[in-house]
């Protein structure tokens, strides 16, 4: 129930167009970074961090549908 009530308080960020195309250029800056960097180490650890960071954003990514779907 907790997560409804937070994502219909981010109705008004998802409703908004041009709000929500500069959060998702955002995200897509801050993915692309993490792809340099696993493209760049060659520590596992900091790979899995840079993959889990990846999944992280795309998931905000995927905000949209999630806050539209308890409409």
């Amino acid at each position: 129930m907790t997560e409804k009530r937070y994502l219909s308080a981010l109705k008004p960020l998802a409703s908004t167009r041009v709000q929500w195309q500069a959060f998702e250029e955002m995200l897509d800056y801050y993915i692309g970074i993490q792809h340099k960097s696993l493209e760049q180490n060659s520590d596992p650890v900091e790979i899995y961090r840079a993959q889990g960071a990846v999944m992280a954003l795309k998931k905000l990514k995927r905000l949209r549908e999630e806050i539209n779907a308890t409409e």
